[in-house]
């Protein structure tokens, strides 16, 4: 695998993590989605990378969507976690609560020897 696909691989899990956070104690439209990313992350997200991970999640039913033309000028569809999504929710925080502090751990320990990382 090149470093590129490697490093898209990590961006993807990561979002996809972020957006179920997101949406984890509430239904949230799109832009309130990005919005509250945008607020709580350092990730620079745009509707083109938040809205195909949307439509994605929702196909696999890890998210259900609902239009609600109610609350503003225009239909808004939010998003939710189903039943399926808390269960990936739940384990991908698991997995990335085990993983992170190894791989950090790790990166500190060899990466400033090898390759020269503060």
């Amino acid at each position: 695998m090149t470093l590129e696909g490697w490093q898209e691989q990590l961006r993807r899990g990561g979002l996809d993590l972020a957006i179920l956070l997101a949406v984890a104690r509430g239904p949230r439209y799109g832009l309130e989605i990005i919005r509250h990313l945008e607020e709580f992350t350092d990730l620079v997200i745009t509707e083109g990378t938040v809205y195909p991970i949307l439509g994605r999640l929702t196909a696999e039913g890890v998210l259900a969507a609902e239009w609600n033309a109610s609350e503003g000028p225009h239909p808004r569809k939010y998003y939710r976690l189903t039943d399926s999504g808390r269960q990936r929710l739940a384990l991908m925080a698991s997995h990335w609560k085990e993983c992170r502090p190894p791989a950090e751990r790790r990166v500190r320990r060899d990466g400033r020897h090898e390759l020269d990382v503060a």
